[in-house]
């Protein structure tokens, strides 16, 4: 600093306004190095005098300030220092006055609003390399923050070096981290060492996680001290049998919360390479596979946890000794882990195979009951769920097929695969299958229909023709009984309605030219000769897809028929123009049947699409169109086993060529002079036409040239002929019956609720439950939640857990969560007030704060890194 700088600085302080009840200002110059003892001569003060000290002179100083001039402005020059404070006999009027120092230290410390004291003043000076650079002074000023102390110095200038987001020790640990682990390339480690703080680096982790670098100054072996050590909080101690010497014992809360911290600061992606580092080199798979699943819990720190669950929930499935309960826990406890979204298909496929072990088991006798309508009851009642599961095991398998398993769930995922198409198969479709061709056989014979069962060719004359209002009908080609009953889920729970699912047989051949004319409007369905097989007709008409608009036209001129996939690719104000001023709407959509004409392993994803699309659907009628009614259907279901099919499976027609009017791998009709015993004969068309119709028996597929052998319809099947007819009433929220039961379909979210009864905590580790007050469904919609717990000033002082509250059972039980919550390493004050948080993620909204007392071993929380 110039000597004329100094003046003019000078000059300005002695200008400022002087403070309450002082009538001079006296500034004391203090310069310990004596660097302006030559120049002090050449200052001169327009508005003070120069006293200078020369450590001889100190009584007559004292003599002039005190006594002999008490009113003039003084600039006091001292360029030494005192060896004893008690030497200065200027103390009180210096401790009364201002200071000034020209040094570039002082200079630096001023810029950076640091207290003038010797502490500081001493660090500075020490590091006066690293305060050289105006850049680092201004990212240093930036995290001290106005947090004064010497370790807080020595915190930011480590912050600064490393580029840590925070002077939190954790934050400049894992920056240094993300520059690797040789010590030598690390360049966050090396600023360090180069600005003489690595002694300081060494210092902050041994204090902090109980790592001592004297004994192996390495980041890998600190970083596997940190992983055993955070681990061995939660996991038992023969967990770490022969790598005892990585565990810190009692900094296990320190390094719990360093991991945890660092594992949801950043994405998955970039935490990975880290946990997985860690793995392999302790072996992880092979020290944590003894472990049960209980141990494992919701530990989360290696993705190679979730490996090891689900290696051993594969074997207990292959070895059939899944206990539904206990996985419905686990897989609970795995959903709100860091990991489970890179695991969720493989969790679902066993928890779909496990619902299919229980169903399997409550029907255990099999299926013999005595009559077709008993067993159409009970399969739209109950035994639908076994297709859903499966459909949804293969829609889950389908996507592990396309990701990279490690090898031992590849093979036991394909192995229960396996199992799983062999309960289907032989399990469930073969012996239901068998009990209900037996007890339909009549009836089909007969009438062409099981009697005392609501027909689809009645479903107009039924459920349309008596409207006085709009309708919107919604065909979904191939929409099997278990997806709609699905869908109808789905859409009573978001969406304020009223849903009702019942079902009807389809006409045979369960195809879609007979399905879809059976749908329309007529009094006769007829059949001719048209190709290579039939054409439906209604009342003479045409019943293809052209034509049926006309047909609809023909008994109600305001109708109308639209593809789904036009009406999708409209602009809102094209689509309003479409259906304006009609009365009954038919919308036709087609994606389950079309993904099958290109491959059968699309037809169950595709299932998934057509319940959102379908859904999609329904909000365009009920937000665009105004519409209140509407009633979703389909023309026919389908049969579908993902496995190739085994001879046994197939069989010919054993008809002469010229008897086959029409045929497919489920059906086929015939000349009147045909006979395929065989075969089970089917009254076509009610004897209405001169043909004869038959239809494999149970699950068998007719050998024709071609290929989709697996998925079918046409058949006479329970999942081909049931065909679900959903009634939808959308409850708008200005109607009576909304305004009555608001409650009912207002769609809140649902809420959580503490369910535990003790408010006080004693343990740095401990468990709450927590309760789930309403089912999802009707008026409540699912919701995410996170709880924690924060101090007073809002502060969170533990680790986040997270509550899917999704829960649809009616039973109180079935909706309780158990957390498991981890505090941060810290003083707890057993006088102060605490608070368990619970935080709907969704809206935002505090569901519930609920008072705490902490009462635990003192933790410590403050660290001293000049040490």
């Amino acid at each position: 600093m110039e000597l004329e700088d100094i003046i003019q600085e000078l000059d300005r302080r002695f200008d400022l306004p002087l403070r309450e009840y002082y009538e001079r200002r006296i500034i004391f110059w203090q310069d310990p190095e004596g660097e302006f003892r030559e120049a002090i001569a050449g200052v001169k003060l327009q508005h003070a005098k120069l006293l200078v000290l020369t450590g001889r002179n100190m009584f007559l100083a004292k003599k002039l300030l005190s006594h002999d001039d008490l009113t003039s402005n003084y600039l006091v020059y001292r360029p030494f220092a005192y060896a004893r404070q008690e030497d200065n006999w200027l103390l009180d009027l210096e401790l009364a006055s201002e200071s000034f120092r020209a040094d570039l230290v002082s200079m630096w410390m001023r810029e950076m609003e640091m207290p003038d004291e010797m502490q500081y003043r001493k660090l500075f000076k020490k590091y006066r390399k690293f305060f050289n650079a105006a850049a680092r002074r201004e990212k240093f000023t930036t995290m001290m923050a106005h947090r004064y102390s010497p370790a807080q110095v020595m915190l930011a200038m480590m912050a600064v070096l490393t580029k840590s987001r925070s002077t939190d020790p954790g934050d400049i640990l894992r920056a240094v981290f993300e520059d690797g682990y040789d010590l030598e390339t690390n360049e966050a480690y090396q600023r360090l060492v180069a600005y003489d703080l690595s002694a300081i680096f060494w210092s902050m982790v041994r204090q902090a996680t109980g790592y001592d670098e004297q004994e192996d100054s390495s980041l890998e072996r600190l970083l596997l001290h940190l992983f055993v050590t955070a681990a061995s909080r939660v996991l038992p101690e023969r967990a770490f049998r022969e790598i005892e010497e990585l565990r810190g014992q009692g900094f296990e809360t320190y390094c719990f919360d360093f991991v945890s911290e660092w594992m949801h600061g950043v994405r998955r992606r970039e935490f990975r390479p880290v946990a997985e580092r860690v793995e392999r080199s302790l072996n992880l798979v092979h020290r944590l596979q003894d472990l049960s699943l209980s141990e494992l819990g919701t530990f989360d720190f290696f993705p190679c946890i979730d490996d090891i669950i689900l290696a051993k929930l594969l074997q207990d499935a292959i070895d059939n000794l899944l206990d539904p309960d206990a996985l419905t826990k686990v897989v609970e406890r795995r959903r709100t882990t860091f990991w489970y979204e890179e695991h969720e298909d493989l969790y679902d496929a066993i928890v779909e195979a496990g619902h299919m072990t229980d169903f399997l088991r409550s029907h255990a006798a099999g299926f013999h009951l005595t009559s077709a309508q008993e067993i159409w009851h009970a399969y739209t009642s109950d035994y639908y769920r076994m297709d859903a599961y499966y459909r949804k095991f293969h829609t889950a398998f389908a996507k592990l097929l396309q990701s990279a398993l490690p090898t031992v769930l590849d093979d036991r995922c394909k192995q229960l695969a396996q199992i799983v198409e062999a309960a289907y198969t032989e399990g469930y479709l073969e012996s239901l299958g068998e009990n209900w061709t037996k007890n339909c056989a009549h009836d089909l014979a007969a009438c062409g229909k099981i009697q005392e069962v609501p027909e689809q060719e009645m479903f107009y004359r039924y459920k349309i023709a008596p409207l006085t209002s709009r309708i919107f009908v919604i065909i979904s080609d191939a929409m099997r009984y278990e997806v709609a009953a699905t869908l109808a889920e789905e859409l009573e729970r978001d969406i304020p309605s009223e849903v009702q699912l019942t079902s009807c047989q389809s006409m045979f051949p369960s195809i879609t030219k007979f399905g879809m004319a059976a749908l329309l409007p007529h009094k006769e369905l007829t059949v001719a000769p048209a190709g290579s097989g039939l054409a439906v007709l209604a009342d003479g008409q045409s019943t293809d897809a052209p034509n049926r608009g006309a047909v609809l036209k023909a008994t109600n001129p305001k109708s109308v028929a639209l593809k789904a996939t036009d009406l999708i690719s409209m602009k809102r104000n094209e689509r309003s123009a479409k259906v304006r001023g009609m009365n009954v709407v038919y919308i036709y959509h087609d994606t389950i049947d079309a993904a099958s004409h290109t491959d059968d392993k699309k037809v169950f994803p595709a299932c998934e699409e057509a319940i959102a699309e379908l859904k999609n659907l329904v909000r365009i009628i009920v937000n665009e169109f105004t519409g209140t009614s509407i009633l979703l259907t389909a023309d026919h279901g389908f049969l579908y086993t993902a496995e190739p099919l085994t001879e046994d499976s197939k069989a010919s027609s054993g008809l002469q060529k010229d008897q086959i009017i029409e045929q497919a791998r489920r059906y086929v009709i015939t000349t009147p002079d045909a006979e395929a015993s065989h075969l089970l004969p089917v009254n076509f068309l009610k004897g209405a036409a001169p043909y004869k119709a038959f239809a494999p028996r149970e699950q068998i597929r007719l050998k024709i040239k071609g290929s989709g052998m697996n998925f079918v319809h046409g058949g006479a099947s329970l999942q081909e002929m049931v065909v679900p007819v959903i009634d939808f009433k959308h409850i708008r929220s200005d109607s009576a019956a909304y305004k009555k039961h608001a409650e009912q379909y207002a769609m809140k979210p649902a809420s959580v609720r503490l369910l535990s009864s003790g408010h006080k905590v004693s343990n740095m580790s401990f468990s709450l439950n927590f309760y789930q007050v309403e089912a999802v469904g009707t008026g409540f919609i699912p919701a995410n939640f996170d709880v924690y717990f924060t101090d007073a000033y809002g502060n969170v002082v533990s680790d986040i857990q997270k509550i899917i509250a999704d829960k649809v059972s009616q039973e109180n039980a079935d909706r309780i969560f158990r957390c498991t919550f981890n505090l941060k390493a810290g003083d707890y004050n057993r006088n102060a007030e605490y608070f368990l948080v619970i935080h709907n993620t969704d809206n935002g909204e505090i569901v519930q704060k609920v008072s705490f007392q902490i009462d635990t071993a003192f933790q410590k929380d403050d660290f001293n890194f000049m040490e």
